[in-house]
């Protein structure tokens, strides 16, 4: 069941929201569903939504073979490649107008195929970040990005972070150092293909999903909106649970397994000096204590393959 959106936006509150919708291939039917959702948010007063991964273009229909081999899979097509100067981008900034958006297509430098997240208000994109890490097969089909940053928008500093980034510490950290005070996560996170659960809910990639979403916004005192594609695209099944986190680790809105929107009203500003107030974690780290090779360092060893 959702929890309910937090109580109307006051001057001292920004309106943040995480969307929950399937999207395919179909550019011109993906762009009449994110109008859609922006006029939705717009109307309960939100200024920064994030939307899913791949929303432009949709996301792969399977994910290869797997690390261990054990699916012998190929899409039958890919996500259209877009241009972050191209007239996609241009038509989601039109819609964004006053909003800020953040939003996922399938971007190329000219060489490579990256799975990337854009950042767009009206006045253009602000910033993009490239998919760092990748789970099972999506190397097959993408490059991998290799830097994160924040950026100002009309509505704060915002970091961006795609699926399979939020189980890296290291990763929504190193925006949170950079002064991200809200990290939109836009993910297509599927439930598990191993293992699965007799519903959803019950199923561990959820349970996954939800802990890191709580985990990341409580280890760096962040406000996090994290969406998540819904229903079903090819062989993959999305667990869903689009939401917003406080920076205690707290869900303010959620959708549960529903589509729609999870909206929170936040005094951004207040609610991370709140939860610095007493323990401050970025303050207190101690970085001239922490092994040099921890950044590149391997496993020691894996036990077995893993598997999704």
């Amino acid at each position: 069941m959702s929890i309910p959106a937090a109580s109307p936006s006051t001057p001292s509150t920004t309106g943040v929201a995480a969307a929950c919708a399937g999207f395919g291939r179909d550019v011109e039917e993906n762009l009449a569903q994110v109008a859609a959702l922006v006029d939705r948010a717009r109307a309960q007063g939100v200024t920064l939504l994030a939307l899913p991964e791949a929303c432009l273009g949709g996301y792969l229909s399977v994910l290869g073979r797997g690390r261990d081999g054990s699916h012998d899979e190929q899409p039958d097509d890919l996500p259209p490649v877009m241009d972050l100067a191209g007239p996609e981008l241009r038509r989601v900034a039109a819609i964004a107008r006053e909003m800020t958006l953040v939003v996922g297509l399938c971007e190329s430098d000219g060489a490579e195929r990256y799975n990337t997240a854009a950042i767009v208000s009206g006045d253009g994109v602000l910033g993009a970040h490239r998919k760092v890490h990748q789970p099972l097969g999506e190397s097959l089909f993408y490059a991998a990005g290799d830097a994160y940053g924040a950026v100002d928008t009309p509505a704060g500093r915002v970091g961006a972070l795609i699926c399979y980034d939020k189980a890296f510490p290291e990763a929504a950290r190193a925006l949170a150092v950079d002064g991200a005070e809200v990290i939109a996560c836009i993910s297509a996170w599927p439930g598990s293909r191993t293992a699965s659960g007799a519903s959803l809910a019950e199923d561990r990639w959820t349970r996954r999903f939800n802990l890191f979403d709580a985990a990341r916004a409580l280890e760096n005192q962040v406000v996090w909106v994290a969406s998540n594609q819904h229903g079903t695209f090819g062989s993959l099944r999305f667990v869903a649970n689009a939401k917003v986190v406080g920076p205690g680790g707290d869900v303010l809105a959620t959708t549960g397994l529903d589509a729609g929107l999870a909206v929170a009203h936040v005094d951004v500003a207040g609610a991370l000096e709140t939860a610095r107030r007493a323990m401050f974690h970025l303050r207190d780290r101690r970085p001239e204590t922490y092994p040099g090779d921890l950044a590149r360092g391997l496993p020691l060893a894996v036990a077995e393959p893993v598997r999704a």
